[in-house]
């Protein structure tokens, strides 16, 4: 196992009843005027919203409302939250929703604490994120991740660039999960979060590094829970034992926790953020046709890393090692087949794409050839040229 630092600063609130607490979370975090960041209106319609602000207004705590967070978090729209949070003279941005919410939240504080510093700099890394206000979540969907993560997402909705941030200043201060607040979500984007869940912990276990060690262990664990409770919340919506393992699951698969001590690779994000940024598809539908197209691209590489993962996690012990890679692959398409994902750019709904469009693609994920992505085979351009046609479909 490689060396590696750990530090998970995020306090969890975790169970029936958490939102109860958001105030005296709020309070401990230095909240005195918080500006609250929502989505399309279900915070609002729910009552949620409003349980939350008659516990800010108890707790002599004033707020601002800012809603309007887009599935596939847009620069403009942050922008203009970071306007709301310098005018109100916000000291706490708080997400309430998802992953995209909180992304938002993430990018409002980053902004309203260096307001001399266009947010999109530090997404182009051309600055570097060194304060930020703190950031409180009340989480509705089990996906993301966002609410433990040092990880937030941004799209210029003007070039269609959607780009990754990875910094400590991400992490939220706190986080309350409740999971019967996810029982009202859409079958799709459900299928989609488990998705993302599961893929968040297969892209840190891929790895050509040798070993067999305890984070594999937690790596497989976790992939397995998320199969049989993904299953079960997919048939019925309010199984709280079912939603409350996807929602820890989700928390913990993007904490690092379950790559500790490896290389950490995402290239098949960073692929498949070129479409969502490009033709605005939902994330976790565009990993589940990314994954497999990059995997029979890759698996020859380190087949023993494939096959071990076919073994452990979804029991395909017959065959050659090459033949357990392939059934591991094609054991993972038919757990995303399972839950109505799609396979390839068909299914997922930007039809059959030309030559043209599929080198686009490839030049904006490799910055026209200058760069690589990943380290499991860190991917040119033409080897993402490749993998976008093998899911062209």
């Amino acid at each position: 196992m490689n060396n590696f630092t750990y530090c998970v600063p995020t306090e969890i609130i975790f169970g029936r009843g958490a939102e109860e607490q958001t105030a005296a979370a709020a309070k401990r975090h230095g909240g005195r005027r918080v500006l609250i960041v929502f989505g399309g209106g279900s915070a609002k319609k729910s009552g949620l919203l409003d349980t939350i602000e008659k516990q800010l207004e108890a707790a002599e705590i004033r707020f601002e409302e800012f809603g309007g967070a887009q599935p596939n978090p847009t620069l403009g729209h942050a922008r203009e939250g970071v306007k709301r949070a310098a005018t109100f003279g916000a000291d706490l941005i708080l997400a309430v929703g998802g992953g995209s919410v909180i992304d938002t939240a993430k990018a409002i504080a980053h902004g309203a604490a260096n307001l001399d510093t266009d947010i999109w700099d530090f997404w182009c890394g051309k600055a570097k994120v060194e304060r930020t206000l703190p950031v409180g979540v009340v989480l509705t969907i089990a996906a993301a991740g966002s609410e433990t993560s040092d990880s937030a997402v941004l799209t210029d909705e003007t070039s269609g660039k959607k780009r990754g941030l990875n910094t400590a200043m991400n992490r939220p201060a706190f986080a309350i999960m409740n999971p019967e607040l996810t029982y009202t979500i859409p079958r799709a984007q459900l299928a989609a979060g488990i998705a993302d869940i599961f893929m968040h912990t297969l892209d840190r276990y891929m790895t050509k590094e040798t070993g067999n060690n305890f984070t594999d262990r937690v790596a497989e664990s976790l992939m397995k829970n998320v199969v049989r409770f993904g299953k079960k919340a997919m048939t019925n919506h309010r199984d709280y034992e079912a939603m409350s393992e996807l929602m820890w699951c989700g928390s913990v698969s993007h904490t690092d926790f379950t790559g500790l001590g490896r290389t950490k690779d995402f290239s098949v994000h960073k692929l498949a953020h070129e479409l969502s940024g490009k033709y605005g598809v939902t994330h976790g539908e565009s990993l589940t046709v990314m994954w497999p197209a990059w995997a029979r691209e890759v698996y020859l590489d380190a087949s023993e890393r494939f096959a071990q993962y076919a073994e452990n996690v979804w029991g395909a012990s017959v065959g050659t090692t090459e033949e357990k890679a392939r059934a591991g692959i094609r054991e993972t398409e038919e757990f995303w087949r399972g839950l109505g994902l799609p396979l390839c750019f068909t299914e997922l709904g930007i039809g059959e794409l030309s030559e043209d469009a599929l080198a686009a693609l490839a030049d904006s994920c490799t910055d026209g050839g200058k760069k690589t992505v990943g380290a499991f085979r860190p991917i040119d351009r033409e080897t993402a040229l490749s993998i976008y046609r093998r899911a062209n479909r």
